[in-house]
């Protein structure tokens, strides 16, 4: 019993001890906000007095801030490395690119030959215009001879007949034929429309033509008459 009345004694001392340091530690956050307050209401009831003194430390500070340091020559600027670009991967090329295009075989143009067109029947040529007596000046529309005529500047020669010309006469009787064959001739030729056929080739001495009307020859009609003969008979027989 002893004992117990010891220990119990021994303990109400601590007890105390902890209620103070518990006591102590409540205090001070409360001493702080009380000191933090009051700071404020002097600050707020003097702040004009306050301003102009937070104004002249902060100006320095802000100068200083905005000067740069001074520049020394001897330092050598930094050199900053820059990044080496990387280069880009070219695409691999097609073989077909590489190959040089192929030649294109220009066809060779071969001379076409022009296939000869069957020679056709020259088509009868019809006339109906006057006719004269060939003189000095151009021969356009003129009977020259018995067998001989002009028809639009060319020069016809009868071909079914031969008669004589009247300055290659060899005698009187054959000049006096020339004339009427001649004279005969005009007179067919101004009696109506004639059709001319191609009887051969123009030479110089002419183009010989078979010329009729009505499907009887001239050359036909001045044989009859005697006025002319056919082409290779003997010519003695205008002269006695």
């Amino acid at each position: 019993m002893a004992k117990t009345a010891t220990r119990g004694r021994r303990r109400a001392p601590a007890r105390g001890k902890s209620k103070t340091r518990s006591s102590g530690g409540g205090l001070l956050p409360w001493a702080v906000i009380g000191i933090a307050a009051i700071g404020g209401i002097v600050a707020h009831d003097h702040w004009k007095s306050i301003e102009p003194m937070l104004s002249r430390q902060s100006a320095p500070i802000a100068r200083d801030a905005a000067e740069p340091g001074p520049f020394r020559k001897d330092v050598p600027p930094k050199q900053v490395a820059l990044a080496t670009p990387t280069p880009k991967a070219t695409p691999p090329v097609k073989q077909s690119q590489l190959l040089p295009p192929a030649t294109i075989p220009t066809p060779t143009i071969q001379p076409v030959k022009a296939a000869p067109s069957p020679v056709s029947p020259a088509a009868p040529e019809s006339g109906t215009v006057a006719f004269g007596y060939c003189g000095q000046g151009a021969h356009i529309n003129c009977v020259g001879d018995g067998g001989v005529f002009w028809y639009k500047g060319e020069k016809i020669v009868i071909a079914d007949m031969a008669s004589p010309a009247v300055d290659q006469a060899r005698c009187d009787g054959e000049r006096r034929v020339a004339f009427a064959a001649k004279s005969r001739l005009l007179g067919l030729l101004n009696a109506g429309p004639f059709t001319m056929n191609a009887a051969g080739k123009a030479e110089p001495s002419g183009a010989p033509r078979v010329v009729s009307r009505d499907g009887r020859s001239f050359g036909a009609q001045l044989i009859n008459e005697g006025l002319a003969r056919k082409p290779g008979a003997a010519g003695g027989a205008w002269c006695a």
